[in-house]
């Protein structure tokens, strides 16, 4: 037991894949968010966010409330692993504040690139307001992401590379928003006789087990 924890702590800080709740999460480096406003400052503390007991990504704000489009925001590129798609996003946070439900993540946003690189696409918005001051996990919308598509999206050609956007609000300029995780939520494809024999549409295609065209080539469905 002792050792299946040892290695759980370790996939987690070498940004694998890691099992959770039944659904694999790939955690990212979250504290290499970026400001992507001046009116935002992000910094680290190494004992604490103020307020909780533990460390993590401390963003701060110089104005009050969220006026687009001068949006208050931070921002980071995203990396995928190999032949997974993503499902949605995992955020961990906390919230030191003077009032109540007044300072909060109000967006989680992801976009792709687009080829040539003069365009981003959408991919996930996400307005959901996360007032739970926390601390707290919260999982975005559902989406259904292919990091490398084999055509156009939308009407675009994606070249595959993401970029995650949390918009801020905030109700004083003393709160601080403690970001303490953030996670893509992963589905894998359906390949290989386990995803191709386990019940579950893995991709999230529609189409379960033999019923989808990516398990055609292995010998239990042909």
């Amino acid at each position: 037991m002792k050792t299946l924890i040892m290695l759980c702590s370790v996939f987690a800080l070498l940004g694998f894949p890691q099992v959770t709740l039944g659904q694999p999460i790939y955690w990212l480096n979250h504290m290499d968010f970026l400001p992507g406003n001046p009116d935002v400052t992000v910094s680290f503390i190494s004992t604490s966010c103020p307020g909780g007991t533990l460390n993590g990504l401390r963003i701060n704000a110089t104005t009050t409330g969220e006026v687009p489009p001068v949006e208050n925001k931070v921002t980071k590129g995203v990396p995928v692993p190999p032949d997974f798609l993503i499902k949605g996003v995992r955020v961990c946070y906390f919230v030191h504040e003077t009032s109540a439900n007044e300072t909060f993540i109000s967006q989680i946003r992801l976009s792709q690139l687009g080829d040539p690189p003069d365009i981003a696409l959408v991919v996930l918005d996400d307005g959901t307001d996360l007032t739970d001051a926390g601390p707290t996990c919260v999982n975005s919308a559902e989406t259904f992401i292919d990091p490398n598509p084999d055509g156009p999206v939308g009407g675009f050609d994606l070249e595959g590379a993401l970029r995650l956007t949390l918009n801020v609000n905030f109700g004083n300029t003393s709160d601080t928003i403690c970001l303490r995780g953030v996670g893509l939520i992963l589905a894998g494809p359906e390949k290989g006789k386990s995803r191709c024999t386990d019940g579950v549409d893995n991709d999230g295609d529609g189409d379960i087990d033999c019923d989808d065209s990516d398990c055609s080539p292995i010998k239990i469905c042909k």
